[in-house]
C-alpha cells in the first residue's frame, strides 16, 4: 500500500481525496492535515510516502510547508494541489523539489495514477499542463537565462537532446523512440544529466531548460 498524507484546509476536499484514493485499492490515506504546520508535524509522525499539499491555506501556507517538508531527512514525494490562478506558487514549489502538481479537478483515475507515479520515483511532468505552467511563469530574466545556458553548456549534444525531450514531458520510452535509443540508454542519459547538473528530478531539469529559453 502507498501511504499518503492529504493536506487541505477544506474538510470537503480532504474527504473527497480520501474517498478517491482509498477506492483505488493500493493507496491508503495515512492522515490528513488542515494547514502547513499540521502537515509538517504529520510528516514527521506518520512518515507517508506521498504528500498531496494544497498551495493556499491559512496560517502556514503550502509553499512554506513544502520547503520544510522537503528539508526533512528522507522526505516524502510531494505533489502540490492547485488551480491555474496559483501556478506561480507551484512553480516555486517545483524549484524547491516538489515532484509535480495536480489540478483540484483532476479525474479520480488520473489522481490515483499520479500518486503511483511519484511513489515509484518519477516526477509528474504532464506535457499538456506542466509545460504550459512552466512556459507561462518561468522568469526568463537575462541573468537567469544566461546562468541556465551556461549550466547546460556542460552537456554533450546527445545529453542536451535528452534534457530537451524531458522538458517537453516525454517519458523514457517516448524519448527512446524519438532519438532512436533504447529505453535503458535513455534512462542512463537522464540519470547522468541530473547528476552532472546537480538536479533532483525531471521537473527541475525541465525548469532549467525553460529558464534557458533555448531556441
Amino acid at each position: 500500500m502507498i501511504r499518503v498524507l492529504v493536506v487541505d484546509d477544506e474538510e470537503l476536499v480532504r474527504s473527497g481525496l480520501r474517498l478517491i484514493l482509498e477506492a483505488s485499492g493500493d493507496i491508503a490515506v495515512a492522515g490528513e492535515a488542515r494547514d502547513g504546520a499540521e502537515a509538517v508535524s504529520a510528516v514527521r509522525r506518520l512518515r507517508p510516502e506521498v504528500v498531496l499539499m494544497d498551495v493556499r491555506m491559512p496560517g502556514t501556507d503550502g509553499l512554506t510547508a513544502a520547503a520544510r517538508v522537503l528539508a526533512e531527512p528522507d522526505p516524502p514525494k510531494l505533489i502540490m494541489l492547485t488551480t491555474f490562478d496559483l501556478d506561480e506558487y507551484v512553480h516555486e514549489a517545483l524549484r524547491l523539489g516538489a515532484v509535480g502538481f495536480l489540478l483540484k479537478d483532476t479525474p479520480p483515475r488520473e489522481l490515483a495514477a499520479a500518486v503511483r507515479t511519484v511513489a515509484g520515483g518519477q516526477a509528474m511532468l504532464s506535457p499538456s499542463v506542466t509545460k504550459r505552467l512552466l512556459a507561462a511563469y518561468v522568469d526568463r530574466a537575462p541573468s537567469r537565462a544566461e546562468a541556465a545556458r551556461t549550466q547546460l553548456d556542460r552537456l554533450t549534444g546527445r545529453e542536451e537532446d535528452v534534457i530537451r525531450a524531458v522538458a517537453r514531458g516525454l517519458s523514457n520510452a517516448e524519448i527512446g523512440r524519438e532519438l532512436r535509443l533504447t529505453e535503458a540508454t535513455v534512462k542512463a542519459h537522464v540519470s547522468r544529466v541530473l547528476a552532472k547538473l546537480g538536479l533532483a528530478n525531471r521537473v527541475q531539469a525541465a525548469i532549467l531548460v525553460h529558464d534557458a529559453d533555448l531556441p
